[in-house]
Formats: C-alpha cells, structure tokens, sequence
C-alpha cells in the first residue's frame, strides 16, 4: 500500500530537501547540458593534437567531426543506460542512497574533466562524458520520484517540479560558464566542464540529514518504525496523528487491501517490487506507461533543442555578430530559466491537464509558424524578426506545461510498487528521443531546412491529442484514485 503522508504546509526540512537535490544533482545536469557545445572547438583542437601526439595518428575533417560528435552524444548513452538502472536502484538501495549515486558519478566525471588535460587523455574525456551522463539518466529518473513521495497532496506539483527547474537552470549556469568572457577559453575550456563538482557538495554535505522516503520504507521496505521517523523529520515531532494510529492498528489486525491490478497484499507489509517485463505485461499499467513515455520522449521530440541550437543564426540573420548572437542565445536561456520560475505556483494552483493541452496545442501552432518565417525570411525582410517572435513564444508556452509536467507525472500515476520501472521507463524514453535528435537534427536540417520543424509540431499536436482523451487531471488526487481510472487501459477516456 502507499502510505499517506500529513497534509501537513511547507516545513523547513521539507524545503531544505527540495534545495538540496536540486543545487546537488539537477543544477549540475543541467550544467553538463548547457556547457559542452561553445568550448567544442577549442576542445576538437585539443583532441587533434592529443591523440596525434599519443596515437601518431592525423584525423581528418570527418574523422575528427565525429570524434567530438561522440563527446557529445556519449553522454546521452549514458543517460540511456541511467535511466534504465534507476528502477534497480531505487528500489533496492532506496531513493536517498540513489540521490548519493547521482553525486558520486557527477564528481567522478567532473574529475575526468579537470585531469584529461593534464593527463593528456582523450579517454578521460569521453569517461567523463560517459559518468554524467549515466548520473543524468539516475537523476531524471529518480529525484521527481523521490520529491514527490516526501511531499504531501497539495504540494506534489511543486516539489515534483524542482528537478526540471534545476535542470533549466543548470543549462544557462552552463552557457555563462562557457563564454570566453569567462571559462571557456583554449586554456580554461577543461575548469568550464568540471566546476559544477563545487555543487555536489551539497549532497555530502547534507547526506545524513536528509530523510528516507516514507513511503519507500513504509510500503517496500516494510519498516514502519523507520517511516515514522521519517515523517517526524520532514513534518515536525507531532505531525503523526490519529490517521496514522488507526493505520498501524489496521497492520497489527492483518487487514488486506487490494491493489489496482486486482492483487491482494496485506497492510503492513512490503510492497513487492514490480520489473520490467512484469509491469509492460499489465494491461492496467499499459496506458499510464504510454502516457509517461509517451510525455517524456515527445517532451524531447517538441524539439526545444533544436530551438536553441537554431537560435543563434536566427539572431545572425538579423544582423547580429558572432558573438551578439551567442549572447542573445544566452538571452533565451535566461527567459527560459525566468518562466521556469513559474513552475512550482502553476502546479500548485492550475491543473496538469489543463497546463498540458494549453502547452502542447499552443507549441504545435508556434513551431508552424516558426517553420514558414524560417522559410519566406529572405523573401519577406522582416520574416526574420517573425521568427524571434515566435521562438520567444515557444519557450514561454513550452514552460507552462510540457517542460516540467513529464517529470514528475509518472509518480502521479503509478502505485508504489510498479513507480520506480515506469519512472525509468519514462526517462529512457526521454534521453533515447533526445538521441534521436540530436543525431538526426543537423542532418534533416541541411535536407529539409526549415521543414525540419514540422516533425516536431507534428509530435506537439499528436500529444495534444493524446493528452485530450487519455490522460486524467492528477492535481490534488490520490495515486489509488488516479491508477483506477487508467486501468481499463485505451478504453479509459478521459472527458473531463
């Protein structure tokens, strides 16, 4: 069963905690995000000359183009294979020591980083590449599952949503850090990419203080005694009144309960842990795993990176340098980090269903738009001026529903038991999509041009439809409640 928790406010430790993940693991995911692409050409350079010097081997153009094409996307491998871990060790191991992992692999990697030049290493590099980013698929899969099982009802939205905030604003920390102005030099280029460690001190730091889920220990651990004191500590000494007494005397009597795939358990005792295969072969939990997956990968396939890494010469079209571009592109970053901010009151107050159809229906239209005045900007001059707009517009609408609602809308979803696998799921989904564009991008863009944004407004109107019809409102409703109503798998419309 899963444990309801004290409808208790906002207490201290409970936003410590919620501080605490974010600036110790989302932020500096973020940050891996945001870094890497305006030191690349410093870092090519320096590969060249490395492995020439190690290897006594000369790379081509081509060669040496796909080499750091690897550096870059080897990262999101390692998401891949993170996010399919995170169900192990989150159930294993539990949600804390897993946010512990998180850390340990960021350093490990920031650490590759700071020594590869040192060590003249192109392989310490590309393990670097490779840590974050089975700590970033770890963290996506595991911090809004964890953040939502501490917080009560009403302030699940807004904890749920502080993992993609990081995330947000690790990137633009990313871009800042990268500017030649600052870090990003041919001399510095390696302390731009290993810095965010500073951040990680944050988990060690504050390890010990932080609690266990209660619901982890509760409903699959079995341990009640420590569930207990995991609530005292996140929601004051006499939060625990007489709802959870009669629960521990329901325990105590052996009373049974069923579960929303029709399986009896008894109260009290640990929740069986639900794999891979055991939860893709449950008809109830088929569509509530369409539905994270299907949010976490079109949340990618939107295509808010394309946006940005077409951005810049958007900004060049309109006559702005190099260098004035790469700081309007910054500009965007800021904006998207500004409506991000928004997050954790839109959750609170306005309903994920709602948030989302706007959200995904209202991007459909912008990347449309955004795909004819790429088109006709050198026919009609100020087309150019149209596409700024409307890239402007995408950030802004992309934030109010389809940034950070996939994160955290599995642990909303699913019961206890088969959560953390279709967490995972959802954020395999996610980094595996985000594989595909960007191995796909550059080359559909030289193809196709400005069409290469129709694909993506054609996901953002497919999810609209999908979230019309199938995914119900979430907000302020319990996970049992919420689970029935999916159960019937596609004949579970949703109409309100």
């Amino acid at each position: 069963m899963d444990l309801t928790l004290p409808e208790s406010g906002w207490t201290f430790r409970l936003m410590a905690l919620g501080a605490i993940t974010t600036f110790g693991a989302s932020i500096p995911v973020g940050y891996n995000i945001g870094v890497i692409n305006a030191p690349s050409e410093y870092i090519k350079r320096w590969s060249n000359e490395t492995i020439f010097h190690i290897y006594d081997q000369q790379l081509s153009d081509g060669t040496l183009r796909a080499f750091i094409a690897a550096v870059i996307s080897v990262a999101l491998i390692g998401g891949v294979i993170g996010s399919l871990q995170g169900a192990y060790l989150a159930d294993k191991y539990g949600r804390k020591k897993s946010f512990l992992c998180c850390a340990i692999l960021l350093t490990a990697g920031a650490l590759c980083f700071l020594l590869c030049r040192a060590a003249s290493s192109v392989e310490l590099l590309l393990l670097g590449r490779l840590l974050v980013g089975l700590a970033s698929g770890l963290t996506t899969g595991v911090i809004p599952m964890y953040l939502a099982e501490v917080s009560p009802i009403k302030l699940r939205g807004a904890m749920g949503v502080l993992c993609p905030l990081g995330l947000t604003t690790g990137v633009v920390i990313g871009q800042v850090m990268s500017l030649e102005q600052v870090l990003g030099t041919e001399e510095h280029w390696h302390y731009a990419l290993g810095c965010y460690a500073v951040l990680n001190l944050f988990c060690y730091a504050f390890y010990f203080w932080v609690p266990e889920s209660p619901k982890y220990l509760y409903s699959v651990k079995g341990d009640q005694a420590g569930s207990l004191r995991a609530i005292r500590k996140l929601f004051g000494r006499h939060s625990i009144g007489d709802d959870y007494i009669k629960l521990q005397m329901e325990c105590a009597n052996g009373q049974s309960g069923t579960s929303t795939n029709g399986q009896s358990f008894d109260d009290g005792q640990p929740q069986a842990t639900r794999s891979i295969c055991s939860v893709l072969r449950d008809p109830t939990l088929t569509l509530p795993l369409v539905l994270v997956c299907a949010l976490q990968g079109g949340q990618q396939l939107s295509g808010i990176n394309a946006v940005f890494f077409y951005s810049v010469s958007i900004f060049e079209s309109v006559g702005l340098s190099s260098n004035a571009a790469k700081f309007a592109n910054l500009g965007v970053g800021c904006l998207n980090l500004f409506v991000s901010l928004f997050g954790p009151m839109l959750m609170a107050r306005y309903n994920r269903r709602g948030l989302c159809l706007l959200s995904c229906s209202s991007c459909a239209i912008i990347l449309f738009i955004l795909t004819l005045s790429i088109h006709f900007k050198d026919l009609v001059e100020w087309f150019s001026h149209i596409c700024i707009g409307t890239i402007l517009l995408y950030i802004i609408f992309y934030q109010f529903g389809l940034g950070p609602i996939p994160f955290f809308i599995g642990s909303e979803l699913f019961d206890l038991g088969p959560r953390p696998t279709a967490m995972a799921l959802g954020s395999l989904s996610s980094w595996g999509c985000n594989f595909i564009v960007g191995m796909a991008f550059p080359t559909l863009q030289s193809v196709w041009g400005a069409f290469v944004f129709l694909p993506f407004s054609i996901t953002c109107v497919l999810l609209t439809v999908l979230i019309k019809f199938y995914l119900p409102e979430t907000r302020g409703k319990d996970v049992t409640e919420v689970a029935q109503k999916v159960a019937q798998g596609f004949r579970s419309k949703v109409k309100e």
